[in-house]
């Protein structure tokens, strides 16, 4: 089936228009007016192929869109997950403008991911145009808050999730333009030690010294580190103090907490929860949370791994896998047990960073590859 790539080859230039057209409109999370302004655009986009879009309102974040296609027909929807938010304020565009060189396109929020949004838009014209486009619901939901934490989306995410199929989470490829069938899950915690203030010259005897009890906890923290399971439990700050002459009355770390497995979630969470005050008469106050269950390479996983890898093949492409260390949409999709796959948008480099761009051949390869997922995949 080379002919689909063929296809999606000859529409490369379709792909960077609407990449470059979606890239001028920014679209900073904290940003609502410019999140929605992008959310009408593409909305028109996608109506203009039948979709019929649904707008979930939220107030403090962009209007979150629903895009369907036959409704009324059999077998459980195949959803498309994408986010319209970027890191990049508004008004980058005067500072880091859009620029093309024979391989990549360059802009804020190239990669992360307005080409993953290009690439499943894409897929549904070009099936359109090719005449074969599956006769099965088809769902593309569009949030708005992804970058943040997705605490305004991520109820409707697990929802329609679990009344679908599958879940093709458009982030950006892996480094061989692969799919990613892992991602750790994260926590993170506040650890406050509360003391007792006294001179230190006059009277260091009658303080408390919060500075040392948390200098323990932090310790304590490091000793939970099991990384040959992929567990990570990172002290990335610690402050405390109040002047060069006092005891200090309180002190705190920041523990920034990764994991491959949900036991390991769980080991972490129930350690800190239950971290006691080394320092005589000092009290501990713990604040934190497992924030996102981690996308586990699981049976599920692989089955579900390697049946896009089959398609891929009949496509002449070879599918690889890999995985991250941060997280995504798809730790919420996989971790309540539908089948998710990863890492379906475009393949380039520098998320978030000054040099982000796609590699413009990936484009075409993405598309078709979606393309005959769409069309071709079997189950739920």
């Amino acid at each position: 089936m080379p002919d689909l790539l063929n296809f999606f080859t000859n529409r490369t230039e379709n792909a960077v228009s609407l990449l470059e057209a979606l890239m001028l409109l920014e679209s900073p999370t904290p940003d609502k007016p410019l999140v929605d302004a992008l959310g009408v655009y593409i909305q028109g986009l996608l109506e203009a192929t039948g979709a019929a879009v649904t707008v979930y309102p939220r107030a403090e974040v962009g209007d979150i869109r629903l895009a369907k296609w036959n409704e009324t027909a059999s077998g459980k929807p195949i959803l498309l997950l994408c986010h319209m938010d970027t890191v990049w304020a508004g008004g980058t565009l005067a500072q880091m403008p859009i620029r093309r060189d024979e391989y990549r396109l360059y802009g804020p929020g190239a990669l992360d991911m307005k080409a993953g949004i290009t690439i499943a838009i894409e897929a549904v014209r070009g099936l359109q145009a090719h005449g074969t486009f599956p006769n099965r619901p088809i769902w593309l939901l569009l949030t708005t808050d992804e970058e943040t934490g997705s605490h305004h989306s991520r109820d409707l995410i697990i929802e329609l999730a679990q009344q679908s199929g599958v879940v093709f989470v458009m982030e950006p490829a892996t480094e061989n333009e692969g799919l990613k069938t892992w991602r750790k899950g994260n926590a993170s915690y506040w650890i406050k030690a509360v003391g007792r203030a006294s001179h230190a010259g006059n009277a260091p005897e009658a303080g408390i010294n919060a500075i040392i009890e948390i200098a323990n906890q932090a310790i304590a923290l490091n000793s939970l580190n099991l990384l040959r399971k992929g567990t990570s439990v990172s002290v990335t700050q610690i402050s405390g103090g109040v002047g060069n002459n006092v005891i200090p009355p309180e002190a705190g770390c920041y523990a920034d907490v990764r994991f491959l497995i949900q036991a390991e979630a769980e080991r972490i969470d129930n350690a800190i929860r239950n971290l006691q005050p080394i320092v005589p008469g000092s009290q501990l106050e713990i604040i934190g949370e497992i924030n996102r269950l981690p996308m586990e390479r699981n049976d599920l996983m692989i089955k579900t791994f390697r049946q896009a890898q089959a398609l891929a093949q009949q496509l002449g492409l070879a599918l690889g896998e890999d995985g991250a260390g941060g997280v995504s949409d798809a730790n919420l999709t996989a971790a309540a047990g539908i089948p998710t796959l990863d890492g379906l948008g475009g393949h380039g480099e520098g998320m978030h960073a000054l040099h982000e761009h796609v590699l413009i051949r990936s484009l075409p390869r993405r598309a078709a590859l979606l393309a005959i997922l769409l069309r071709e995949w079997q189950g739920g």
